[in-house]
């Protein structure tokens, strides 16, 4: 009987270790108005913990992460996971869409888990345009020790957060938007919050020991202009994008587009000195650049000031993102598995094709997706959708899925697609106009598949290759 009973008592203690929650990371984080220089002329910018950018979010697959947000600020605040799937908690996405804002002088807590994900992501404020004043940040997810990475341990890890930049503040460029005019050029290109002056003062983003090998996690934060990424005089190893390992390929340079993030390998093997990290606007009509100064610990001399230059031309980028592509081979998280693999091999069972344009409506500048410009209600929406008031606060495909013949005319209404649960669904994005577009489809397992110049067909899906 004794042995009975002390059998059971151990099938309870397995039970409830099998079954106990994955591991919580905890953060609070006070946002408040601070000064800062980041083009080296004073103005408003938004900080976390007097931070600017903000502080980084360190987790590993299937973290519960727990972030404790005061909101110190005039408005109401929310926070965006840039990337991180919220499949089964997409209230916490942080968008109006789906969550209350947090007003002022009051403090929210998210909580999402990073699951079945590794590799650099962002975080960023959605309200107001605050992004265009501070309020992102770096959040990395590690494999879990068990899974093998493919590729050694690098000596340390360091982030390069890139973005556009206005000296404008927020609130003024908001007003410029209602005031139905546009935003403009930015002023420049940041890297980590700053730009090298170039005259011998500035003093290092990171150190390298020489021979050692270091990741760097690249993440394009900023408001509208892709950018070119290279590091002088050293070729980067791409080990991850979105989520997952690729196949290993080297490059001078990487256009990041906005949101993009790029984990690669770069190995200290140069002259000991100083070599500046540049970041500068692709696809427009003016140039900007920004810089940063990396330094061997043995360093004896000063960056070079000729910098390396940047791509020319759309064909550059197109044929860089054609040469991405997954490592199969590699023990990792993959998120949506079954069939993914081989996109072209996937039963697509709906296809969106969606055409994006601008037009002044009600006095403000309107940007809009098959004619319709959307516009938050007074309820988010998954708040109306479970209290069933749907009905009252929004209506469902109010886009179809073909663009309308006349795309001049624009609707103002909340913009909800309903899409049927584990389909597969095809989303075209066509841009007409003259500016890059960049579109997030956070919070699902979404996976690039081709970019091609002009007008999409059918019979494009003919040159896909299977990744």
């Amino acid at each position: 009987m004794g042995r009975g009973v002390m059998f059971m008592l151990m099938l309870c203690i397995l039970g409830v270790a099998v079954m106990g929650e994955d591991p919580y990371i905890f953060y609070t984080w006070n946002v408040t108005y601070g000064t800062i220089s980041p083009l080296g002329v004073p103005q408003q910018g938004i900080l976390i913990n007097g931070q600017f950018p903000g502080p980084e979010i360190n987790s590993t697959s299937n973290n519960n992460v727990v972030v404790n947000v005061f909101n110190n600020l005039d408005e109401p605040l929310q926070f965006t996971w840039h990337g991180v799937q919220q499949r089964k908690n997409s209230w916490q996405d942080g968008v109006a869409g789906t969550s209350c804002h947090i007003l002022p002088g009051t403090n929210y807590t998210y909580h999402f888990q990073v699951k079945d994900q590794i590799g650099s992501y962002f975080y960023y404020p959605t309200t107001a345009l605050h992004r265009a004043a501070g309020g992102f940040g770096g959040l990395r997810i590690f494999s879990r020790l068990l899974i093998p990475v493919p590729y050694p341990d690098p000596e340390d890890e360091y982030w390069v957060i890139i973005g556009d930049w206005y000296a404008k503040s927020h609130k003024t460029l908001k007003s410029l938007l209602d005031s139905g005019r546009s935003i403009g050029r930015p002023n420049g290109v940041l890297i980590n919050g700053k730009t090298a002056k170039g005259d011998g003062s500035d003093q290092p983003l990171y150190t390298m020991k020489p021979g050692k090998t270091y990741k760097y996690r690249i993440c394009n934060v900023g408001l509208k202009d892709s950018l070119n990424f290279r590091i002088q005089g050293h070729p980067m190893k791409l080990v991850e994008t979105e989520g997952s390992h690729v196949v290993q390929n080297t490059y001078d340079s990487l256009d990041v587009h906005v949101g993009q993030c790029y984990t690669v390998l770069v190995t200290a093997d140069k002259d000991p000195k100083d070599y500046y990290l540049v970041a500068s606007t692709r696809f427009t009509k003016y140039s900007l650049t920004g810089k940063g100064i990396i330094r061997y610990t043995n360093g004896v001399g000063p960056a070079s000031p000729e910098l390396p230059p940047a791509p020319v031309g759309w064909a550059w980028s197109l044929n860089q993102f054609r040469s991405f592509r997954w490592n199969l081979t590699a023990s990792a998280a993959r998120p949506n598995p079954r069939g993914s693999y081989h996109y072209g091999q996937i039963n697509i069972t709906r296809t969106i094709k969606l055409v994006n344009t601008v037009s002044k409506a009600q006095g403000k500048l309107r940007y809009a997706i098959n004619g319709v410009s959307h516009v938050d209600g007074e309820t988010p929406l998954k708040l109306a959708e479970y209290f069933g008031v749907a009905d009252k606060v929004f209506k469902y495909n109010i886009i179809s899925d073909e663009p309308p013949a006349d795309l001049n005319t624009i609707t103002l209404a909340p913009n909800v697609v309903n899409a049927t649960f584990r389909t597969f669904i095809e989303i075209i994005f066509e841009n007409p106009g003259k500016t890059v577009q960049s579109y997030n489809l956070d919070g699902y397992s979404f996976f690039l598949v081709a970019v091609e110049p002009g007008k999409w067909t059918p019979e494009k899906r003919k040159k896909l290759q299977p990744s």
